[in-house]
């Protein structure tokens, strides 16, 4: 570790003390989590990002959205990147107030310290005050692999279903896990 000013010091994998990046590697150690980070092409949306991978990537990859209710709650909904969501009728199922919508970017950058094409749940690791609630498709939890961002968007990681159960619970969080095709067959 080498010091680079008189509050902040940089470790000897190049990051800053109170890099998110760092704490979530550190974490993901503490838990004896071992991945692998691969570089992953940079992308603006999930196709576009399917496209650019092919086949070199294995495992199931997600699309990760940040939603809030009426109350301006906070959603992470973690799904299969091909899983259509009903925006319209998900409220329902999770427990929030009125309809959910995106929430602005601003909001992701302060909560989660990410910005769009980047969120994944591994941002929680910067949810210090707790405020997100996390939303996991059941369909994942059968996966070997699932691939997410590790808070860059050029690279991406795989865990297994119950390491990333793990890593939320270390969050102080107990996800819910939500069979979607239950919510696509709701009455209106």
């Amino acid at each position: 570790m080498r010091r680079i000013g008189a509050s902040e010091t940089v470790t000897d994998d190049g990051l800053s003390d109170g890099d998110g990046r760092h704490r979530l590697l550190q974490r993901l150690d503490e838990l004896g989590i071992q991945t692998k980070i691969v570089p992953y092409p940079e992308h603006r949306s999930v196709e576009e990002g399917k496209a650019l991978r092919g086949n070199h990537l294995g495992g199931r990859f997600t699309k990760n959205l940040l939603l809030q209710d009426k109350k301006r709650r906070l959603f992470l909904i973690v799904a299969d990147e091909d899983r259509a969501i009903d925006l319209k009728r998900l409220h329902l199922r999770i427990g929030a107030n009125g309809q959910l919508r995106f929430t602005p970017p601003a909001t992701m950058q302060d909560v989660l310290d990410v910005m769009p094409g980047t969120l994944t749940p591994l941002a929680l690791i910067n949810d210090l005050g707790g405020s997100v609630t996390v939303v996991v498709d059941a369909a994942l939890l059968t996966a070997e692999q699932l691939n997410f961002h590790p808070l860059v968007h050029t690279e991406s990681m795989g865990i297994g279903p119950g390491q990333l159960l793990a890593f939320i619970a270390s969050c102080g969080r107990e996800p819910q896990i939500l069979d979607f095709e239950e919510v696509s067959n709701l009455q209106r």
